[in-house]
């Protein structure tokens, strides 16, 4: 026993690495957001969900999101997985224990028949002095924080989609009921048109343009219908429900945070679930490592056993006396250490790709952050212009209409400003629905829908 423990002393002063704790590796954030940097350690993404979307109707439907959602409940069962995964890798720490009692009857030759028994306790015992034990379970809890953070991620997505296909839904309201009200009106300059033509002041070419515009808007109104029903259907899906209209409010009644605070680069290390999640998968090929080197060094296990027997050698005695053993083994790898030091390049090289991907996610992160804020930022630069725009063309259609009632203005001219219109409105519509898609996904890629007390206590 005292050789084995020198031996063991002698290569764990050759094994330091082994025992080494996961430590972030130099990752460069300054300029991560690009234009948007800033010095403000705040951020939208610190808000909590019921705090960001204001629309009662859209609160509603985010939390039956999260309470039936399939992909969101398989992510938490996830993380009850990854849980016992990291209970059995620290009980691997304590000593098995083992009952295995055993009983025979024999006769040779019609003698009374022999009757033996051995009622043992086996117990063994795996010291972890080369870290194999301490690495799984370092790895097993690593692997249980990426299944969190997972399931954080899930989260985070799908209080987006949620929301932005409610504003979807709002969004093709808006433009079902302009484009309604734009259809009614060219139905009745369609009637104006054929009392002009009967007063001989225009002639049945404008006519047949004017009916023909106007068959056009309404077959864009059944287009908007089905986008509308489409919007819905997936809407429900992600609720888990079968396919049902949707209760919502109007597109203009929304509010939303006009301060877009994206705080610092650094921060997406800590709030952004799946930039963490690398991270804890980078850390789990670390330990992954550390667990392959320590394959290439002894392994040390104790164990023993005590009971009752009657069997004492030859001898038969009743009633069974007391039995006792001890034994410590050592097993150091000599054939297969060449597949040991393969299965440690492998890690390493596992590890490398780990790092990189740690990488490339906080990269693609603040990219992200950035065309989120450039999105809102550019639909709210629109806002004013696209107002005029639509006073414009407001102006453009009454002066036109009048024209061609009492001048020689053609009907094309009154069916472009009257085009141009609708085209202006339909945009200013969509600029809205731009730059609150915008605030929704930059809310997403701060990381937002974190529950904060689980954020502190992380």
């Amino acid at each position: 026993m005292k050789k084995i423990l020198i031996i063991c002393l002698a290569a764990a002063m050759t094994s330091c690495g082994i025992y080494k704790n996961y430590s972030r590796p130099e990752i460069q954030t300054d300029g991560l957001y690009g234009t948007a940097e800033t010095a403000d350690t705040t951020t939208i993404g610190d808000i909590s969900w019921q705090e960001m979307f204001s629309d009662p109707c859209l609160r509603t439907l985010i939390g039956r999101a999260l309470e039936n959602n399939t992909d969101l409940q398989s992510a938490q069962w996830r993380v009850k997985e990854a849980e016992a995964t990291l209970k059995s890798a620290r009980l691997a720490y304590l000593p098995s224990f083992n009952f295995a009692p055993q009983g025979s009857i024999s006769s040779f030759d019609n003698s009374p028949a022999t009757k033996t028994y051995s009622i043992p306790v086996t117990a063994s015992w795996q010291i972890d002095i080369f870290g194999g034990l301490t690495n799984a379970k370092r790895r097993a809890k690593a692997l249980y924080l990426q299944s969190q953070e997972y399931e954080q991620a899930v989260k985070t997505q799908l209080i987006a989609s949620v929301a932005n296909l409610y504003y979807t839904l709002l969004m093709l309201d808006s433009q079902y009921e302009v484009t309604g009200q734009t259809a009614e009106k060219w139905e009745e300059s369609i009637r104006t048109m054929r009392a002009l033509k009967e007063a001989g002041m225009t002639n049945e070419a404008g006519v047949a343009q004017y009916e023909g515009s106007y068959y056009a808007i309404v077959a864009s109104l059944r287009d908007i219908e089905y986008s509308i029903r489409e919007a819905e259907n997936s809407l429900c899906s992600i609720l888990a429900e079968t396919p049902h209209e949707i209760e919502r409010g109007r597109l203009d009644q929304q509010e939303l945070p006009m301060d877009l605070a994206v705080g610092v680069p650094v921060q997406m290390l800590s709030n952004r679930p799946d930039v963490r999640s690398a991270e804890y998968s980078l850390m789990q090929s670390f330990y992954a490592t550390n667990a392959a080197r320590s394959a290439l060094y002894p392994s040390i296990t104790l164990s023993g056993s005590a009971g009752w027997t009657n069997s004492a050698g030859s001898m038969i005695v009743n009633p069974g006396k007391l039995l006792l053993s001890a034994a410590g083994s050592l097993l150091q790898p000599i054939f297969n250490a060449g597949a040991n030091r393969a299965n440690l390049k492998i890690a390493k090289a596992q590890q490398e790709e780990a790092k990189l991907s740690f990488q490339q996610t906080l990269l693609n992160a603040g990219a992200e952050v950035n065309n989120a804020l450039t999105q809102c930022q550019m639909a709210r630069a629109k806002t004013d212009v696209r107002a005029k725009q639509i006073e414009a063309m407001e102006r453009a259609v009454v002066s036109t209409e009048l024209l061609m009632q009492h001048s020689s203005t053609t009907y094309l001219e009154v069916l472009t400003a009257q085009q141009s219109l609708l085209s202006a409105q339909l945009s200013q519509i969509a600029d809205r629905f731009d730059e609150i898609q915008g605030i929704v996904n930059l809310y997403q890629a701060l990381g937002g829908g974190r529950d904060l007390t689980t954020k502190e206590e992380k």
